[in-house]
């Protein structure tokens, strides 16, 4: 009997399953905090599924052969939970394919990812143990080829595992985030982790990738927008027919799109229409900035300009892949999926409202700055599409001017060396800034900002990380005060208007370290996305808004105020100064309203004390945001402010 046992030897499909439902369980616990839901269930069946076909890939060969295919093939399924671990743990999504359009800026992200792995290497290691137990344990497992009567029910086990994985999603097929919504109908890589599993997220993806996707539109009445009957109200529209193009368009995701346009939202022309009517404008994307940044004492510049101007105490800047998609959540209005990041770097499509062409019909001075290398984030593409033609960056001449060799560069040489290539009281001028001193690792040994105030945070009581991340921002800060400086000097200071975002939080600290310096406990989903937006001009008194706003909220805001004409249905992002319900939306679906927050992968909605919630709102507000991505996407694959024009 013991020789028996002795001899005995695991079948490749429980090596295989064992791997794959350990790894899906282990990234389950890591990214969304729990083992135990209904996913939990397709994630056991798909695992099932896989393993089966692997097993069947490595027995079809001989001994030798279906050894390395299984060490091969282990290895990479450790890899992409590795990539996955990495990828949600610094950007808050799953790793899209998409990206892989992307990869070109993957190189300038290896000391976040290596500083990420070093402080997170007790999880590395957790995600390393299935192929370590296999290099350990590879005598016990049967490598032995298959006779064509195992094959045969191999492949019968496939065909009735796969077909019972989606019989028993069909339940859930009329809910909105539900496994059957995911599989076949919505594309979101994060949500869809929680409830398919990884590997199964990632072949969808994959797929989608290759063939092209596009999620439906919800048209059930729920969210159309109803025009008001009052005169006296404006809307910030064009004259568009959107009626007649549903009845003559062919293409189907134009005629969708169009569609779509009839009952969406349009805000109203308001009290702040054309506020700034004939004004300079300096926008400035802010590498790293957050609220927590913001001190009376150690950058009493951005204290200022957060403090009066507009004041906008419930604002959000969604992580969305990095800064490139703060820029196109800021500059477009849009929702900036990694697929739809992929294709605007691809096309370069004409996005027609954004604020470079917005000024540059108005024959305004139009420029942009960006003290870093020009071509990061294919921005030698993306810019012009803005309509910044006049682009300066390193390495196409901003290099001649400043010291563009030490990392990160210096936001006070940024201003130091441009300002007075626009300033001027004879012309009218827009200028655009993405600064980079702000940016990523945060310490005192790799990060010559950082290290160029270190004895200007010195005394704080924070953490190295915390007093690092300060020092990089007091460069901004300081920028900032030279800036206004230069526009006082030149006297041009009260008509120009200074506008501020983050393009994001300074996503590779953690939570617990944020909360040392935040003023109430942040959690890692929502509320570590929380701001400022800053509008500020020298003359105005100061106004407050409560209303809910985001990054993509940016544009339209600005164009109102300076009262620019463009069509608010052609953005999801909308005025907040308008009478528009506020909302942000990050970038697991989650979101912020007027009236409470929604988490999407817990499905869990806590309202606001004393706010009344009607009922079906959570679920009008969420299919109002699957409409937001589906539309975004739509608009740049069939490049629609372009096909718009012609029209």
């Amino acid at each position: 009997m013991s020789n028996v046992f002795k001899n005995k030897k695991i079948n490749l499909f429980f090596a295989y399953f064992a791997i794959i439902f350990y790894l899906e369980t282990l990234f389950k616990i890591y990214k969304y905090g729990h083992v135990f839901n209904v996913g939990t269930i397709y994630m056991f069946s798909f695992s099932f599924v896989i393993a089966l076909i692997l097993s069947l890939v490595t027995t079809i060969f001989n001994e030798r052969v279906n050894k390395v295919l299984y060490y091969v093939i282990t290895s990479f399924i450790t890899f992409l939970f590795l990539v996955q671990f990495v990828f949600s743990g610094l950007f808050s999504t799953l790793f899209s394919f998409a990206s892989i359009g992307l990869a070109d800026q993957a190189v300038d992200f290896f000391g976040i990812v290596i500083e990420f792995l070093f402080q997170n290497w007790w999880w590395a290691l957790l995600f390393l143990v299935p192929i370590i137990l296999s290099i350990v344990c590879h005598k016990i497992v049967n490598f032995r080829r298959a006779d064509k009567t195992r094959l045969i029910i191999n492949m019968c086990a496939i065909a009735s595992m796969s077909l019972i994985s989606l019989i028993i999603m069909i339940p859930g097929k009329d809910k909105l985030y539900s496994a059957y919504e995911f599989y076949f109908k919505r594309n979101d890589a994060t949500l869809a982790g929680d409830k398919l599993g990884v590997l199964t997220t990632m072949s969808l993806d994959l797929t989608r990738w290759i063939t092209g996707f596009e999620e439906e539109l919800i048209f059930n009445g729920n969210d159309s927008f109803e025009e008001s009957n009052n005169p006296e109200i404006e809307y910030n529209e064009l004259n568009i027919n959107f009626e007649e193009m549903v009845n003559s368009e062919t293409k189907s995701s134009l005629k969708n799109l169009a569609q779509y346009m009839t009952v969406a939202e349009k805000t109203n022309k308001n009290e702040y229409t054309g506020m700034f009517k004939g004004k300079n404008l300096i926008f400035i994307l802010a590498e790293g900035f957050n609220e927590i940044a913001v001190d009376k004492d150690l950058t009493p510049t951005l204290y200022q300009l957060t403090h009066e101007g507009f004041i906008f105490n419930n604002f959000y800047s969604p992580v969305f892949l990095s800064t490139t998609g703060g820029e196109f959540q800021a500059m477009t209005g849009l929702i900036p999926t990694q697929e739809i990041l992929t294709t605007w770097k691809r096309k370069g499509n004409n996005l027609l409202f954004s604020l470079g062409h917005a000024f540059n019909n108005l024959e305004y001075n139009v420029n942009a700055y960006h003290n870093w290398t020009y071509s990061y984030y294919s921005r030698q593409v993306t810019m012009p599409s803005l309509g910044f033609n006049n682009y300066l960056a390193c390495w196409n001449g901003l290099e001649n001017h400043m010291n563009c060799r030490k990392w990160p560069t210096s936001d006070i040489e940024l201003i130091n060396s441009t300002s007075k290539m626009y300033i001027s009281n004879e012309e009218n001028f827009m200028t655009y800034y993405i600064t980079l001193s702000g940016h990523a690792n945060y310490n005192f040994g790799g990060n010559y900002i950082a290290a160029k105030n270190k004895e200007l945070v010195n005394h704080l009581d924070y953490s190295t990380t915390i007093k690092a991340y300060l020092a990089t921002q007091i460069e901004l800060d300081r920028a900032l005060a030279i800036l206004i400086n230069d526009l006082k000097e030149a006297g041009v200071l009260d008509d120009t208007v200074i506008a501020l975002v983050g393009d994001h939080y300074p996503y590779t600290i953690d939570i617990d370290t944020i909360n040392e310096i935040a003023t109430y406990k942040k959690d890692g989903i929502v509320e570590v996305n929380k701001s400022n937006f800053i509008i500020w001009n020298n003359t105005m008194e100061s106004v407050v808004i409560d209303k809910v706003g985001s990054q993509i909220d940016v544009l339209p805001t600005l164009l109102n105020l300076f009262g620019i004409d463009y069509d608010s249905r052609m953005m999801v992002g909308k005025d907040i100064l308008s009478d528009s319900e506020g909302l942000a939306i990050f970038s697991n679906r989650s979101w912020v309203s007027d009236k409470g927050t929604y988490f999407a992968n817990k499905k869990t909605f806590v309202p606001k004390e004393n706010v009344e919630v009607e009922d079906g709102y959570v679920e009008r507000i969420n299919n109002k945001i699957a409409n937001k991505y589906a539309v975004s996407k739509l608009l740049i694959d069939n490049d629609y402010y372009n096909y718009i024009l012609n029209k």
